[in-house]
């Protein structure tokens, strides 16, 4: 896990909570495939992560523009695997042999 969060930038840890609560709605809802939750916490995930960057960056040339999507979807791919990393862990604690 360590490998993950130092990839991460610091601010966007937050962003993998909010992802993680996300995906427990979204299956305690039962609205959405089990299959589909990691699709829909990477997309979240992007969407937040460029929220961010648009808040944060200064975008005046394409070279910028291009770095802040780039830095949007790693982020947010990032981001979206921590959480549905810490939710496996939980899950695997739980779980009794």
């Amino acid at each position: 896990m360590e490998q993950i969060i130092e990839y991460i930038k610091p601010e966007l840890i937050t962003v993998a909570v909010v992802l993680y609560f996300i995906g427990l709605g979204l299956k305690k809802a039962e609205a959405v495939a089990d299959k589909y939750i990691p699709l829909i916490l990477g997309a979240a995930g992007i969407i937040l992560c460029a929220f961010w960057v648009l808040a944060t960056e200064p975008l005046k040339d394409g070279q910028e523009i291009a770095m802040a999507v780039f830095t949007a979807v790693i982020q947010g791919i990032l981001t979206a695997g921590l959480s549905t990393y810490v939710n496996q862990i939980i899950k695997q604690v739980r779980k009794t042999e």
